[in-house]
């Protein structure tokens, strides 16, 4: 690809002729950690067992594509999440999760101008159910922790799409929701920071880069470096 032009401090282009008319997309796909919100779900909850230090570690390793296989990564990662209450998840959404800046407001023009949205996230049920119901989002798709007797077992449970949702997964998860709602993947917009979202960023008409780890960065079609999430609308306008 070209090298990313800077076109307003903090906002880069490459591939692309701005402006692009956000009516001509027809879905925006989301990552959760690190680009919907300021936190990284998983490693959150690791402090509660002591263990996020360890636990950051490996988040930080898998988003940056210094660990290939993404399934691994987060099994190691959620196994040292056993013994964890419940409840702690929900100090954790009520407490540290925040949306980053701009995003409601991304969310709302997209909705304004047609688009579903969807929210797909190597993370957990848990959070992505509330941000769907939170923002009104059209579809989410994620990993879900087995709990016993109130606590996490330091498992995944199956669920009925299938497995651990991975960089191939968002991919799928992106191209059903297109087939879903009659569109082109050309017509779909995807935002990430991390590895696991090259995948379904690379399916999708305009890739999206958001705080993002270089590798991310130098591949995306848009890259925010500063700012909120709404910083698209600059280059793709209601």
């Amino acid at each position: 690809m070209n090298p990313l032009t800077e076109i307003a401090p903090g906002l880069s282009i490459q591939g692309i002729t701005p402006p692009l008319r956000l009516r001509d997309f027809k879905l925006i796909a989301f990552d959760m950690d690190s680009t919907l919100i300021n936190i990284e779900c998983v490693d959150e909850i690791a402090d509660a067992a002591g263990r996020k230090a360890e636990v950051a570690a490996i988040t930080e390793a898998a988003m940056r594509g210094e660990i290939p296989d993404y399934k691994e990564s987060l099994r190691r990662r959620v196994a040292l999440l056993a013994g964890v209450p419940v409840e702690h998840l929900e100090q954790v959404y009520r407490q540290r999760l925040k949306l980053n800046p701009g995003a409601a407001e991304l969310v709302l023009a997209c909705k304004g101008a047609g688009l579903k949205v969807l929210l797909v996230s190597g993370g957990f049920t848990f959070f992505t159910d509330r941000l769907r119901e939170r923002l009104a989002l059209d579809f989410a798709r994620s990993n879900q922790l087995e709990v016993v007797d109130g606590r996490l077992s330091g498992r995944l449970l199956e669920q009925s799409w299938g497995d651990i949702c991975d960089g191939a997964e968002k991919r799928r998860t992106l191209l059903q929701a297109c087939d879903l709602i009659g569109c082109t993947p050309a017509q779909a917009i995807a935002m990430g920071d991390g590895a696991n979202d090259l995948e379904m960023m690379a399916a999708a008409g305009l890739s999206v880069a958001y705080r993002a780890k270089p590798k991310v960065r130098l591949q995306a079609k848009v890259a925010i470096d500063m700012g909120g999430l709404d910083r698209l609308l600059e280059v793709v306008q209601p």
